[in-house]
């Protein structure tokens, strides 16, 4: 191992084609935490839409292709529990009957990290130099604290955050509603649990909400334009990276 590991930045989907801006705050804390990042420029999704739709062929086509992009790095970090998870829970499923392919995908498994948890666990991070002058609550996903432990991360980089004020949600294990194709295929579902989370979030009396799924926050701030809430949503590596001062999701 290098003294300064090599870090695969898996940047998603959602922050390529819709908050850039998340990719750029990773690489800025994972260099500031001692590491060499680069972004293979063959990434693809990682696959979980096909996974949880059943078309397991089309799924495992997309992990080759991230296994083959990602496999030569020290470490694999994504600013995401979901896509993290896929790739650490999920892949070795995938190729559970394909003996080829099942000790790559362990292997990239074993060294797959959410961004929080790594900074926190594998780097040990625990304060970050930025401000951010409000009051913030957090939304934990799903795949964040089911898949990946994570929870305890956030909070404490925050906390050493210039200027900012945690206000715990009241139901933090509750689901926001997305979960990705669960707001498709249940869409009255998938807003009345939105609708609960953001009367949660509203009620800490925080100005702004953060997480680490861009899926969950772009939900929950479309629920919120279309309410006419005005709480502030931003993904919690902006605001640990000292980009808090950006426009946040949603504004024009």
């Amino acid at each position: 191992m290098t003294a300064r590991p090599r870090v695969g930045l898996f940047v998603t989907c959602l922050v390529d084609l819709v908050r850039p801006q998340i990719g750029f705050a990773a690489v800025k804390l994972l260099e500031q935490a001692g590491c060499d990042v680069e972004v293979p420029a063959a990434q693809t999704c990682c696959g979980q839409p096909a996974w949880n739709a059943g078309a397991d062929r089309h799924a495992a086509d997309i992990a080759k292709a991230v296994i083959a992009a990602f496999e030569g790095f020290d470490y694999v970090v994504a600013p995401s529990g979901s896509c993290a998870g896929m790739i650490r829970r999920h892949f070795p499923e995938v190729f559970e009957k394909d003996a080829a392919w099942l000790s790559r995908a362990r292997a990239l498994a074993a060294k797959t990290h959410e961004l929080m948890s790594f900074l926190v666990k594998v780097r040990g991070v625990s304060a970050v130099n930025a401000r951010f002058e409000r009051a913030v609550c957090i939304h934990d996903s799903c795949s964040s604290l089911r898949e990946m432990g994570v929870k305890a991360e956030p909070r404490t980089l925050l906390a050493s955050v210039g200027g900012v004020t945690i206000k715990e949600l009241t139901d933090q294990q509750t689901c926001c509603g997305f979960g990705g194709l669960f707001s498709v295929k249940y869409p009255e579902i998938s807003e009345r649990m939105a609708d609960d989370k953001i009367a949660d979030a509203c009620a800490t009396g925080a100005e702004t909400l953060v997480g680490g799924d861009l899926g969950c926050l772009l939900h929950l701030k479309g629920r919120m334009a279309r309410q006419g809430k005005t709480l502030e949503v931003r993904h919690v590596a902006e605001v640990l990276a000292g980009m808090g001062g950006e426009k946040a999701l949603g504004e024009p």
